[in-house]
């Protein structure tokens, strides 16, 4: 029986990523053709079984960056607690990624930025409006 339950699992097809996304590590990206508010971003790649990226390593960082062309939504925000920096998955910001915010970032401009996006010329993460309308890039996990 054992031997069988091995031989069988040679045979499962292999997970890929759907048409059009782009494979890293162990999870599918897709950057958006259209622009909206980071609601609505998340709202699109939830809809496709997929959510904002969660950068969490800073080879996936530079992937990222390497592919967007205009301001991108991820999926990192304060809208729960101010200050207090999120993923989507809930986890917190790791303290080696917070390198990554520009200078004198998040800066929560008025008292009314609480979503994060990739600043393509600098690769560096800005805090910006929710309700702003920019690209955005969804993950899945294969």
């Amino acid at each position: 029986m054992l031997v069988f339950n091995i031989s069988y699992l040679m045979f499962l097809p292999e997970k890929t990523c759907p048409t059009g996304w782009s494979e890293f590590s162990c999870s599918c990206y897709l950057l958006s053709e259209s622009s909206g508010s980071w609601h609505s971003a998340r709202k699109h790649c939830t809809d496709q079984g997929a959510d904002l990226v969660v950068i969490d390593s800073p080879e996936e960082q530079n992937f990222i960056a390497s592919f967007t062309q205009k301001e991108t939504w991820i999926g990192l925000s304060d809208i729960e607690q101010e200050g207090t920096w999120k993923w989507v998955d809930g986890t917190p910001l790791k303290l080696e990624l917070t390198r990554y915010w520009a200078s004198l970032q998040p800066d929560n401009l008025l008292f009314r930025e609480n979503c994060a996006h990739i600043r393509y010329q600098q690769t560096s993460w800005n805090d910006e409006r929710c309700e702003n309308s920019l690209q955005w890039v969804c993950e899945k996990l294969l």
